[in-house]
């Protein structure tokens, strides 16, 4: 197998807009410049981009080389005690997944929701029948975009890397988006050495095949957590909260996987994507 791991920013930095760009149409070929090959188009608070603006960033992107997925917006709960509010996802599910078409994007990342007022269980139950009717809503039409299920960084939030694995048996349209900074914060610190991030990649490879764990579309920041978890988003420069990169670096390499990362450092991300990828071809050649 070979290494082959993608690396790009969510959404557009700071120092793309320092650079003079202001339209995402712009996007692809700034994180091509950069030497990246991977970018994630955010749309957490809602979907407000035209079709057409949303078909020419996707030509952009193949222009370039640049591999694209889709953040589907953040309102989206597929374990809402309201059952208007899980279907009322699988329609914004739809519109995501439309979008992904457009942009050719292979992966749009949703998020689980809340279990705040109730238990795992029922809040996994309800999960359950949004992701059905949203597999059924897929194969009708058509629909080739993997729906990416992510591991959550709040404590009363769905979404351990279990309870995503779990999501994720339902269809084969389903895989998991793995945040490690989330999975990190959720846990006050989990990732210290190259073990701890092959653990992710041997129970992906157990619950759901190997091929998943090979492919696997990832988050990474540094995150700032509390007791409940996630609080917010850092830059490379914390040395404080973590996790660091260079022992997942390792871990990619002597397991040979090929992940996309998307880097959600706030506001640097492009400017991390950058360690990144350079930290990993670096532990390449170190492990040669």
């Amino acid at each position: 197998m070979s290494n082959n791991a993608k690396f790009g920013p969510g959404g557009n930095s700071d120092s793309f807009r320092a650079a003079g760009f202001r339209s995402t149409l712009q996007a692809p070929g700034f994180v091509k410049e950069l030497g990246l090959d991977a970018y994630e188009y955010e749309a957490g608070n809602g979907i407000t981009g035209s079709d057409e603006m949303f078909l020419a960033v996707g030509r952009k992107a193949r222009e370039h080389g640049i591999k694209m997925s889709f953040h589907a917006p953040y309102f989206i709960s597929l374990s809402s005690v309201e059952k208007e509010k899980r279907d009322n996802s699988i329609g914004y599910i739809r519109r995501s997944a439309e979008v992904s078409a457009l942009l050719g994007a292979e992966t749009m990342v949703v998020h689980c929701g809340s279990c705040a007022k109730i238990s795992r269980e029922t809040a996994m139950s309800y999960a359950r029948e949004t992701l059905t009717g949203v597999a059924q809503m897929m194969s009708d039409n058509g629909f080739k975009t993997i729906v990416g299920i992510e591991t959550m960084g709040k404590v009363n939030q769905l979404g351990t890397l279990d309870e995503v694995l779990e999501l994720c048996t339902i269809s084969k349209h389903f895989a998991p988006v793995v945040d490690f900074g989330h999975l990190n914060a959720r846990e006050r610190g989990f990732f210290f050495g190259s073990d701890d991030y092959k653990y992710v990649f041997d129970r992906i490879s157990q619950k759901l095949g190997a091929s998943y764990a090979e492919n696997l579309h990832c988050h990474f920041s540094k995150i700032m957590y509390t007791d409940m978890g996630e609080k917010k988003h850092l830059t490379f420069d914390d040395d404080i909260y973590g996790p660091n990169f260079e022992p997942l670096a390792e871990a990619m390499v002597s397991l040979g996987v090929s992940p996309t990362i998307i880097c959600e450092s706030a506001g640097t991300q492009s400017d991390d994507a950058v360690i990144m990828k350079m930290t990993y071809e670096r532990e390449k050649i170190r492990q040669k």
